[in-house]
């Protein structure tokens, strides 16, 4: 009895599967054929005039499509409805010479894409910048400089993400104090395994049991704002899909609280043994300080290597997604037939992508809490006394 229904829950799951797929590449194969489904008007996914920034005899430019999905925008995209791009606009804060402006990106949806003497650069080094326009809506340089403290997408994800940990946070903890003694329950225990795995298996082993309590809330917060913003940017809708974690200026802050941490809590024997290295030669330090150079700019390095592995995981496994993605789109325009067929590959390198992508939003928030917590560790290790 549990064989054959074991062999029923299989047939149906694979049957709604194929059912999914086959709505999917539908989708996907009438959006080929008719390109203007695919972007609004002032795309870049399209090619027109030789620029990259909009769309003319149905080309599609894969590396424009992924980019635009990879980057910061000042809008939120939500889906395509024939012509019809729908988007949710996101507030626009500008100061410039002294004066505050305020206006929702929408504002920019016009031909200059320019508004109250500023404008939203669609090419170029300074793409997706607001800047000064000038006559005809041309960007013009002047003694004043633009000061942009717009909310954009990524903004915006960071402020939800952050209202969600501090809302379920602060409902643990007051369930916490309610159900004194009692065991976990809901959200509360799906969560506690976490927090007790970061406890005592990141912070007490690279920390001591003596200091790791200092800092717990640091490594908690950037284990779950990690582990969050991971998951959600991988949602495809919204309020998901934003690629907050694959923003190398997020991930820059993130890795500038580790190194002012470590460097704020660094005892004397840290810094004595960067000054004067144990265990080596006196020649590699004194008269030329050769150890003590390396010794600080290992300092330097280490955040640096927390930037550049957190972003670059994350934003290289979502260009891995949309690049299958835009080969449907790219055989699709050659020959339907070839479209469709290559979509069963597509779909299939996707699914398992995303799986993939589970799994690693897990690890590199597990990571960059870890070795946190292990230059923290360093910086507040006692000298062995023998």
């Amino acid at each position: 009895m549990t064989t054959n229904n074991s062999r029923s829950f299989l047939f149906r799951f694979l049957a709604s599967g194929l059912l999914v797929w086959a709505v999917f590449v539908t989708g996907l194969f009438a959006a080929v054929q008719d390109h203007t489904m695919l972007v609004p008007a002032n795309d870049s996914a399209f090619e027109q005039h030789g620029k990259s920034d909009s769309r003319s005899e149905g080309k599609f430019n894969a590396g424009a499509m992924i980019m635009e999905h990879v980057v910061d925008n000042h809008e939120w995209h939500v889906a395509e409805i024939g012509s019809l791009h729908l988007t949710i606009p996101l507030p626009v804060i500008l100061l410039y010479n002294g004066k505050l402006y305020t206006f929702l990106s929408s504002r920019f949806h016009n031909a200059a894409h320019s508004y109250l003497g500023f404008k939203l650069e669609q090419g170029g080094p300074h793409k997706g910048k607001i800047v000064r326009a000038g006559q005809y809506g041309h960007a013009v340089q002047d003694a004043h400089k633009v000061y942009d403290f717009s909310i954009t997408k990524t903004v915006f994800a960071i402020l939800l993400s952050s209202f969600l940990l501090v809302l379920i946070f602060v409902s643990m903890a007051r369930a916490y104090t309610r159900n004194r003694g009692k065991a976990p329950s809901g959200l509360q225990s799906l969560l506690e395994p976490l927090v007790i795995f970061i406890r005592d298996d990141i912070a007490k082993s690279s920390i001591g049991e003596k200091k790791y309590e200092k800092f717990m809330p640091f490594l908690l917060t950037v284990f779950f704002f990690i582990f969050f913003n991971n998951l959600f940017g991988l949602v495809p809708f919204f309020p998901g899909g934003a690629n907050v974690t694959g923003n190398i200026a997020v991930t820059l802050v993130m890795a500038v609280f580790t190194f002012v941490i470590t460097t704020i809590n660094g005892n004397k024997h840290y810094w004595i043994d960067i000054v004067n290295t144990p265990g080596v030669p006196w020649w590699l330090k004194f008269p030329v300080p050769l150890m003590p150079v390396v010794e600080i700019i290992g300092i330097i390095t280490k955040p640096f290597v927390l930037m550049i592995r957190l972003f670059a995981n994350i934003t290289a496994g979502h260009i891995i997604v949309l690049g299958f993605v835009s080969l449907i789109f790219i055989f699709g325009a050659i020959s339907a037939a070839l479209g469709i067929g290559v979509s069963v590959v597509s779909v299939a390198f996707m699914i398992f992508m995303y799986l993939l992508e589970l799994l690693v939003a897990f690890i590199q928030a597990y990571v960059f809490t870890l070795l946190s917590a292990l230059y923290f560790g360093l910086a507040t290790m006692e000298p062995e006394h023998h």
